[in-house]
């Protein structure tokens, strides 16, 4: 089983990861709302390049009141509706993915920027959207919990922390925790390009240290200061940044194994 995440409208390597005739794990954020390095994403085709790198910015500061300004002066006259429109463009993204996925089989939860129920209409035959559940691979136990954690820009594909805590409450005794988001390590979610930590969940921290599973592999965090990391018994990794890296996990009863495309 492969494993990746912050795949971000990367068609032509998902192809790449099918060809490959394993069954495929996607922890989120497949749509691509901007690129940091280029400004490529629904932000610029709707907005333009200009804006895309500078709300990009403002996003790597962590300055979300900066970001949406940058948005409403794009947005001035023209009397658009950006939410609409970039759900419009994520579609087109998620169809995309779904050519690229045909023929394969897996797993998919949604990532922060994900649109949940557009995703779930583009899942092609042989995946499943496995959101809040546990699933018995090959003998081996793994719980899935997506999304990313609230901010008020109201994004549709955050988890409530509340719901975050009552899905993993269900989930002792798996062997591998698969989230989109990390635990509230600093290490694994500083992100050493931005110079800011990102959000980590503290309910994830909590389960580790009580529940012991063997792994913890999740993404969200772009350039990591740390991509493993352990915590008692529980090895940490980040799969991610399959859109820049090329990246994946591989899982099996021995153990796990990275690797890439190249």
């Amino acid at each position: 089983m492969i494993v990746v995440s912050d795949v971000h409208d990367s068609p032509q390597a998902l192809a790449r990861l099918v060809a490959l005739d394993e069954p495929l794990v996607i922890l989120g954020d497949l749509a691509n709302l901007a690129d940091y390095r280029t400004g490529e994403g629904a932000v610029a085709e709707i907005l333009g390049h200009g804006v895309s790198m500078e709300s990009g910015e403002a996003r790597g500061r962590g300055d979300f009141t900066g970001m949406r300004e940058v948005w409403q002066r794009a947005v001035g006259d023209r009397g658009i509706d950006v939410r609409r429109e970039i759900d419009r463009v994520v579609e087109g993204q998620y169809r995309a993915m779904s050519e690229a996925l045909a023929g394969g089989s897996g797993l998919v939860i949604h990532g922060n920027v994900d649109r949940p129920e557009l995703l779930q209409k583009h899942l092609p035959d042989g995946f499943r959207y496995v959101h809040g559940q546990v699933v018995e691979h090959e003998g081996i136990s793994m719980g899935f919990v997506g999304g990313g954690l609230p901010t008020f820009l109201q994004e549709s594909g955050v988890t409530a922390e509340e719901e975050m805590a009552e899905m993993l409450s269900g989930m002792a005794g798996v062997e591998i925790l698969c989230t989109h988001v990390p635990a509230a390590i600093r290490a694994i979610r500083f992100d050493v390009i931005t110079g800011r930590e990102e959000r980590g969940s503290a309910h994830i921290t909590e389960f580790i240290r009580r529940h012991r599973p063997r792994y913890h592999l999740h993404g969200d965090v772009h350039q990591p200061q740390a991509s493993t990391w352990r915590l008692g018994a529980t090895r940490i990794v980040n799969v991610g940044y399959f859109r820049a890296t090329g990246r994946f996990v591989r899982v099996s009863s021995t153990g796990l194994q990275l690797g890439g495309l190249g």
